[in-house]
């Protein structure tokens, strides 16, 4: 939101010329040219001096430190990608209203019809003529005082857009012409009297309106009363003379706006950020008289001050005082995390977000409030002792000049308990006035000469601020001192500042969601260096058992019975070894350690995480697999003939069908509890195993369901590393066994299909080959051995030893085998029923219906498609064909098949996730 331009003509003339001069500052022509001469001294610590006249004819020397990095001279604004995406949502919704209120359209249009004849025909054509000449003439005069002002890289803007926008109205009259739904061409176009209809888009208003916002004409008074009226003038003619529609004018400028912002956030707009010259001028006109300006920026933080939005900071020295601290806020600048804070203010509820929308008078007036707000509450903050614009799209805020480091800057042995106290006594000052901070990081916290903490980063604070968000405050300091300090130091000097009580309230806010973003990308680091280490233990203590298990057996032979004794303890002492190594390697995370330290001083304390998300990434994605679920399924019902279904389907083998198919889900539950030495609920994992046919529809089977599996074992309560291990080592021993039962069917196929000979299928020994053949290459060279062992040991290195763990609990063992024997059975039986169904019982055999089967669940497992979607169905009707099936009966029975298999547990599905979602349990 731009601030209003004054009244007056002098004040608008003075507006006009500040704007003038923002453009010549940002094209290099506001400032002396510097020699390379000047430039190597700025690199070596001295500052470039520049010569500059005052209001008064005076002139001071001007030093800018010359470390300030250089701007860019085009910058791409989320507010024009912001527009971009609202005009074409507004282009949609005109569309819509065209299409589904047709009645609306066609009295509206008539009503305007109507009117037009009590308007005399000289006004109308008097008005048709000047906004034809105007509409030329007003661009290109605009055009001509851009270049004679040297601003040719506006103007090119303009053309592009224009030539853009003529482009877009010429494809969209050829749509609504050619194939574009009726309703639409009604609404867009009007009969004409020569018996034609007008065009939907006008191809010279568009290019016009694409100009005049590409090029900035709304920012200049004249110019924009101008082309307004211009525009409305030839708006009036073309509605009035009927030769038009209100729909087609609407979409019309629509298209220009949106084409317009779509090309200058490709190209970028001109960077009219302020340099340090324009800021030692403003400081001046506020009575200032600054001798040098410094960056402030550590060179460490240089990369993340360019990517926030708290504005840069300078040290400017005075002829006569102390040096001042300015903060320079400007348009660019405030736009960053634009889109972050919208999806924080969507996501979380009872915490006030600050407006993603903000104009720079606003950014100014909030963060100079709580400047003094928190100082009259008794925090140390810097003094803010002045606050002017800066130009037309910046503001600029001085403080007293405080030195001192950040916390973050501080070596771990300069932090004192003294120095915590002092943080927390800020945060009790800010509290007892009900003032929140919003971002108590590191970097907010400023250390002085002196030792004590100084508060600053406030322009995102909050006054008379609720409980929620007065807690988070305290949650936020513990989790910033907890990374430097540990987690016991930082609840001591909380807990002696603060008190237990105010301490422990702030443990439902300790999560991450609560944080900062920069505390949720360092506790998200710290997670994977200690999975990191946990693997690594393992993987050593792994090695350890191996090594000292092959010297054993070099010692010398043994008698058999004694052989298998030894390595019966073996095994057991390498388990013992593998779960101690990762018990040892495993650590609390940082935010588990606070509220151990809080609940030995408060044990009554409640630490159940308060709900804060409305809308959660796995809530959306929920939504959207939905919606996309019912377009698939819709999708696939248009091929499926219900009718023909109804007709000849025997509906006691459909319910045969449907039988097995539920059959399914306790045989995977089965295949994945026999693989879990832990206590896991078996109707938990029936009810996951249904939901994991809903995860399907969002990605591939196998991937969906391995990260649904796992998710459910941890929650379950088996530890992260156990709970991978389990489920790779399920997955292992299906995929052998579904290999086994391929090559067996497919040998009793070929059995079959040729009873007079002995031989297998000629198919299977080609696989065999095939798969001998790929081994034989890998292991023959060396960069694809190394590669594969790699990757195979970090795959399997939890697995191995849960798989030697599971083979010594027989009952576990079979349970595992036996659900993926059942889970097989029961999807080939329930083939069978869909094909019987539809009169094909005795034209194929079991094995048949097996390798059909396996080898579609086998491309389904591969294809990147939902569910395997597509490849499982060809690959079925294929198989099926070839196995001496009809097409008339394979085709439908195939689609039963995945009727019943695939799209009824949807619904299911969906309702499983959502209630394990509820409960926390995935």
């Amino acid at each position: 939101m731009e601030p209003e331009p004054p009244e007056g003509h002098e004040e608008e003339r003075d507006t006009e010329q500040r704007a003038d001069q923002d453009e010549r500052v940002e094209h290099g022509k506001g400032a002396e040219p510097v020699s390379g001469t000047a430039r190597a001294r700025a690199r070596t610590g001295s500052h470039r001096a520049d010569l500059s006249a005052d209001e008064h004819g005076e002139f001071h020397v001007d030093r800018v430190s010359g470390d300030e990095p250089l701007l860019p001279a085009r910058v791409h604004r989320p507010a024009d990608l912001l527009r971009l995406l609202l005009g074409i949502a507004g282009i949609a919704l005109v569309l819509g209203l065209a299409t589904f209120a047709h009645g609306t359209t066609a009295g509206l249009a008539r009503d305007i019809g109507t009117g037009a004849k009590a308007a005399p025909p000289l006004l109308i054509n008097l008005a048709g003529l000047t906004s034809s000449v105007l509409v030329l003439i007003v661009p290109v005069a605009f055009a001509v005082e851009r270049l004679i002002k040297r601003d040719g890289l506006r103007i090119a803007d303009g053309v592009l857009a224009a030539v853009l926008a003529h482009g877009v109205s010429l494809a969209t009259d050829l749509w609504v012409a050619e194939s574009a739904p009726a309703s639409i061409r009604v609404a867009l176009t009007q009969p004409l009297a020569n018996g034609s209809l007008s065009a939907p888009v006008h191809s010279y208003l568009a290019p016009v309106i694409a100009y005049m916002t590409a090029v900035g004409m709304s920012r200049r008074p004249r110019w924009r009363v101008a082309m307004w009226v211009v525009v409305l003038l030839d708006v009036v003619a073309v509605l009035v003379g009927r030769y038009t529609t209100p729909f087609a004018i609407i979409t019309t400028v629509l298209i220009g706006w949106t084409v317009a912002y779509g090309t200058l956030y490709a190209v970028g707009s001109p960077n009219v950020r302020p340099t340090g010259q324009n800021l030692l001028a403003g400081l001046r006109r506020v009575g200032f008289h600054p001798v040098s300006a410094m960056r402030a920026e550590d060179a460490q933080h240089a990369d993340q001050t360019e990517q926030s939005d708290r504005g840069r900071r300078y040290i400017v020295t005075l002829e006569d005082g102390p040096p001042i601290d300015v903060t320079v806020v400007d348009r660019e600048q405030q736009a960053q995390g634009f889109f972050y804070r919208v999806w924080r203010r969507l996501s979380l509820r009872g915490i006030n977000q600050r407006r993603s929308l903000q104009s720079l008078r606003q950014a100014l007036e909030q963060e100079a409030l709580l400047a003094y707000a928190a100082i009259a509450a008794g925090a140390n903050a810097p003094k803010l002792i002045a606050t002017s614009e800066l130009g037309p799209d910046a503001v600029m805020l001085v403080y007293e000049h405080i030195g001192g480091r950040t916390f973050d800057s501080l070596a771990d042995d300069e932090i004192t308990d003294a120095l915590m106290h002092s943080a927390w006594r800020q945060v009790e000052a800010l509290q007892s006035r009900r003032i929140a901070h919003r971002r108590l990081v590191g970097d907010a916290l400023l250390v002085d000469r002196s030792g004590n903490i100084v508060l600053t980063e406030l322009r995102g604070g909050e006054i008379a601020a609720g409980d929620l968000v007065l807690r988070m405050d305290i949650a936020q300091l513990l989790a910033t001192c907890g990374l430097r300090v540990g987690a016991e130091r930082a609840v001591a000097a909380a807990v002696e500042v603060l008190g237990p009580d105010a301490v422990a309230d702030s443990l439902p806010l300790l999560q991450p969601i609560a944080l900062s973003r920069t505390t949720r990308a360092t506790l998200r680091q710290l997670a994977r260096e200690r999975s990191k280490r946990e693997r690594e233990a393992v993987l050593a203590a792994s090695q350890a058992a191996k090594e000292a298990r092959e010297a054993r057996e070099a010692e010398g032979p043994k008698d058999r019975k004694a052989i298998r004794a030894e390595r019966h303890a073996e095994k057991n002492a390498e388990k013992r070894a593998l779960d101690e190594a990762s018990e040892e390697a495993r650590e609390e995370d940082l935010l588990a350690q606070i509220r151990r330290q809080v609940l030995l001083i408060r044990p009554t304390a409640v630490i159940e995480p308060a709900k804060l998300e409305r809308l959660s990434p796995r809530i959306l994605i929920s939504w959207i697999a939905g919606a996309f679920a019912a377009y698939l399924l819709l999708s696939q019902l248009t091929h499926f003939n219900l009718d023909d279904v109804i007709s000849k389907a025997q509906w006691w083998w459909v319910l045969v069908a449907m039988f097995f198919s539920a059959l399914t889900y306790i045989a995977a539950a089965m295949s994945l509890l026999g693989f879990v030495t832990e206590k896991v609920g078996f109707v938990k994992t029936v009810v996951a195993q249904i939901a994991g046919n809903f995860v399907k529809l969002v990605a591939p089977a196998a991937i969906g369901g391995v990260a649904l599996n796992t998710r459910f074992l941890q929650r379950a309560g088996v530890r992260p590393g156990l709970a991978v291990a389990s489920v790779g080592a399920s997955q292992l021993f299906g995929l052998g066994s579904h290999i086994l039962l391929l090559l067996t069917f497919g040998y009793l196929t070929g059995m079959q299909s040729r009873q007079d000979q002995l031989s297998p299928s000629r198919t299977v020994i080609a696989g065999l080959l095939t798969v001998a053949v790929l081994v034989l290459v890998v292991t023959a060279v060396p960069v694809l051995r190394k590669f594969v062992v790699t990757r195979l040991r970090s795959l399997f290195a939890g697995v191995v030893p849960r798989m030697l763990d599971i083979l010594q609990r027989p009952r576990k063992l079979i349970t595992g085998i036996g659900g993926m024997l059942l889970l097989t059975a029961a999807n080939v039986m329930c083939l069978d029923a869909s094909i019987r169904a539809f009169g094909g019982g005795d034209q194929l055999s079991y094995a048949s219906i097996a390798v059909a089967f396996l080898a579609g669940n086998a491309l389904g497992s591969a294809a990147p498609t939902p569910g395997g979607l597509g490849a499982v169905e060809s690959a079925l009707i294929t198989a099926l064909t070839l196995g001496g099936l009809g097409g008339d009966i394979a085709f439908p029975a195939v689609l039963l098949f995945r009727l019943m298999t695939f799209w009824l547990p949807v619904l299911p599905g969906w309702l499983a996730f959502t209630h394990l979602t509820r409960k926390g349990e995935i």
